[in-house]
C-alpha cells in the first residue's frame, strides 16, 4: 500500500447492545478464570455481573453440568482460528489461550475442561473487538464510548453458538469504518522489520475499537493531531477547516457530544486553568464572588472576546466547544497545540451557516456585543478524537504527529504484538 507521512498542516444514541453503559472496571483477571465455571467466567473475565438469565445461586458442580459438551471440538477449531486472525488487528493470539486452546483441540472429547477454556477466550477475544484491549481509557483522556457490556456479549456468545454463527458473531464486533479497514489493510501489508510503523499503526487500530460502531449521517469529526475538523455527510467530506486544539499541557479531551446550538457574540467565563495564570486581572472582566470563596469570571462580548464573534455549544462535563478566535495568527503554524483546551476554528462562520442555515445568524452578528443563541433544528454529532494515522480519500495512510505523547502510553498497556507476519482474512 502506497503511504506518506506528513506533519500536521494541511453522536448518535443508538449503540449495538455490546456498548450498553456499565459501571468502571477493575484490571483483568484472565490468567486464573480457566477452571471456573461459564457463569463465573462471564462474570470475572469482565468483572461484570453475570447473565441475567442465568440464575448466579447455583453451584460450580451444576454450572459445569450445564456447559457440558458446550464446545464441540469443531466449533473450538472454530475459535483457533479466530484467534489466529487477531494478530492482523494488531492484537496478540497468545493473550487468548491460543496455546492451551490447541492443545485440548488436538486431545480430543469435549466437556468441562475444554467448555471453560474455550469461552473464557472467547469472551477475552469478544470483549477485546468490541471495546479495545485496554480498560482505563480515561487515563488516556478518552471518554467518548460506554464500556462493552459482560452480559450482552455472554449472551452474544451463547446466541452464536447455538446459531452455528460463532466466526460471524466475533467478526462482526469489530469497527467496519473504512478508517479501520484502511490501517488494518496496511498493518498487515507493513513489514514485520518497520516497527515503528507498525507500532504507530497497531496504536490507531486499538483506538478505533474504542469509537462508536455509528457515528451517524452528518458528524463533525475533530482529529487532535491533524489540527483540522472535518464535517462529514453520508461518509463525504462537506467541508473542512484548520484548527487550534489544547497545548500538551492543557489537552483537549477526546468526546462523544452533540451540537445542539450556535453563540452569536458569546461572552467567555474562563476556565480554572486561566484563572490560575492570572493574566486576565486589570483587563476590565467582571468578577463574582461565589459563596464557596472562589471567584467567575466573565469577559463580556465584543471584537477582543477571547471566544471571537462564534461559540458552537455541545453541552459537556469537560467545558469543551468549537469557537472562534480574534488571534488568526495562530492558524498559520504548523504546530497548532496552543488553547487551554477548546477547539478554535479558522473561519468558524461558515461552519455555523452550513449548520444552521438561513440569514438568522448574520442578523446576529450584525449587532457586535448582543448575545444571541440560535438552536439548531436537529443537534448534529461531534467527536474529538485523537488519532496519529489516517487513511486518506484514496485509500494512502497519513502519518501524524503525536503532540500529547499518547502512542507510547497506549502500547505499553496494550502488550506485544503477535511475533511473525499476518495475512489478511476475508470478513
Amino acid at each position: 500500500m502506497t503511504e506518506y507521512r506528513a506533519n500536521s498542516d494541511p453522536i448518535p444514541s443508538t449503540y449495538s447492545s455490546a456498548f450498553a453503559r456499565r459501571t468502571r472496571t477493575k484490571p483483568r483477571l484472565r490468567h486464573w478464570i480457566a477452571s471456573l465455571p461459564l457463569i463465573a467466567v462471564a462474570a470475572f473475565t469482565f468483572n461484570g455481573a453475570a447473565p441475567a438469565e442465568i440464575s448466579t445461586d447455583i453451584s460450580a458442580e451444576s454450572a459445569i453440568a450445564e456447559q457440558q459438551g458446550r464446545w464441540s471440538i469443531g466449533e473450538a477449531r472454530k475459535l483457533v482460528n479466530l484467534i489466529e486472525e487477531s494478530e492482523q488487528e494488531g492484537l496478540n493470539p497468545r493473550d487468548y489461550r491460543l496455546a492451551e486452546l490447541r492443545a485440548a483441540v488436538d486431545a480430543g472429547g469435549n466437556g468441562p475442561a475444554l467448555d471453560t477454556l474455550a469461552t473464557a477466550a472467547a469472551l477475552s477475544l469478544a470483549h477485546d473487538y468490541a471495546d479495545g484491549r485496554i480498560e482505563d481509557k480515561e487515563a488516556l483522556d478518552w471518554h467518548m464510548t460506554p464500556a462493552a457490556d459482560a452480559n450482552s456479549l455472554a449472551q452474544g456468545l451463547q446466541d452464536a453458538l447455538d446459531r452455528d454463527k460463532l466466526g460471524s458473531w466475533i467478526r462482526g464486533l469489530l469497527p467496519d469504518h473504512r478508517q479501520y479497514r484502511a490501517l488494518k489493510a496496511a498493518y498487515v501489508a507493513t513489514s514485520p522489520a518497520d516497527t515503528t510503523t507498525r507500532e504507530q499503526l497497531r496504536a490507531n487500530l486499538e483506538r478505533w475499537r474504542w469509537m462508536p460502531r455509528d457515528l451517524g449521517d452528518r458528524y463533525i469529526y475533530v482529529n487532535v493531531p491533524s489540527y483540522r475538523l472535518e464535517l462529514m455527510n453520508g461518509g463525504v467530506e462537506e467541508a473542512s477547516f484548520n484548527v487550534v486544539v489544547g497545548a500538551p499541557k492543557t489537552p483537549t479531551p477526546q468526546l462523544a457530544l452533540h451540537a445542539q446550538s450556535v453563540v452569536a457574540n458569546p461572552s467567555w467565563t474562563l476556565p480554572p486553568s486561566v484563572l490560575k495564570e492570572g493574566r486576565w486581572q486589570g483587563k476590565g472582566y467582571s468578577v463574582t464572588r461565589r459563596a464557596d470563596g472562589g471567584v467567575t469570571v466573565r469577559q463580556a462580548p465584543g471584537p477582543r472576546n477571547a471566544l471571537g464573534r462564534i461559540k458552537i455549544d455541545m453541552p459537556n462535563a469537560h467545558a469543551i466547544y468549537l469557537h472562534d478566535t480574534p488571534q488568526k495568527a495562530a492558524f498559520g503554524r504548523t504546530d497548532r497545540a496552543l488553547s487551554h483546551g477548546c477547539v478554535r476554528v479558522q473561519n468558524i462562520e461558515e461552519l455555523a451557516a452550513l449548520l444552521h442555515g438561513g440569514g438568522e445568524l448574520d442578523d446576529a452578528l450584525a449587532g457586535p456585543v448582543k448575545t444571541r443563541v440560535l438552536q439548531l433544528e436537529k443537534s448534529v454529532p461531534v467527536y474529538i478524537v485523537y488519532f496519529t494515522a489516517e487513511a486518506q480519500p484514496d485509500g494512502t495512510i497519513r502519518y501524524l504527529g503525536d503532540p500529547y505523547q499518547r502512542d507510547q502510553a497506549l502500547l505499553s498497556q496494550i502488550g506485544r504484538p503477535g511475533a511473525g507476519g499476518v495475512t489478511m482474512a476475508a470478513r
